[in-house]
């Protein structure tokens, strides 16, 4: 029952978002569309918070997804990187309300100790790979992040147009890393 009230509460948190533009989750309402009282969501989840929390979770391990397929689907590990970023940016425009929901309502980075992140993972993964030391990484890391993460959200809040032209443009292999005498 809990991976249908996380189910249902992914469908209801995208659904309020369209509508209302709020995003919002009712315990009670995800009662009613599993079919279970009130009282069983509580099994579940002590309080929203806890639900919040799952739909997080379960929002992190859709990103990692969508981001994995996209690397998966390159050839070397430039595009791959880059690959990943775009996909980062496009889950936020496909799923805004969940999108915000993880950086609103996860658990910081010091706090998910022990549990998975797929998408951090990747990121890691990635930046090891093309960087030649661990401050090289944790740089390059946190920079990629910081561009895509800053790019979904200006496309979320309209200070950009969500246009899959702009995020090639601005997440490319060829910008992101220039060959040695090349100008951005």
């Amino acid at each position: 029952m809990r991976e249908a009230l996380i189910e249902a509460g992914l469908r209801a948190l995208e659904a309020n978002h369209a509508e209302d533009g709020g995003g919002t989750v009712s315990l009670r309402e995800l009662a009613r569309e599993v079919g279970v009282s009130a009282a069983a969501v509580y099994r579940h989840f002590p309080n929203k918070g806890a639900l919040l929390a799952a739909l997080g979770e379960a929002g992190l391990a859709r990103l990692g997804a969508a981001q994995a397929e996209a690397m998966a689907a390159t050839e070397d590990e430039r595009a791959g990187f880059a690959a990943t970023g775009r996909a980062y940016v496009r889950f936020a425009l496909a799923n805004p309300a969940l999108f915000r929901l993880v950086f609103t309502h996860g658990e910081p980075g010091a706090d998910r100790a022990g549990k998975s992140d797929p998408a951090s993972d990747l990121l890691k993964r990635s930046t090891a790979a093309l960087a030649s030391d661990g401050p090289a990484a944790e740089r390059l890391a946190l920079q990629a992040w910081s561009i895509v993460h800053g790019l979904a959200m200006l496309m979320l809040d309209g200070r950009l147009p969500a246009d899959d032209a702009l995020i090639d443009r601005v997440i490319d292999p060829g910008t992101l890393f220039p060959a040695p005498g090349d100008r951005p």
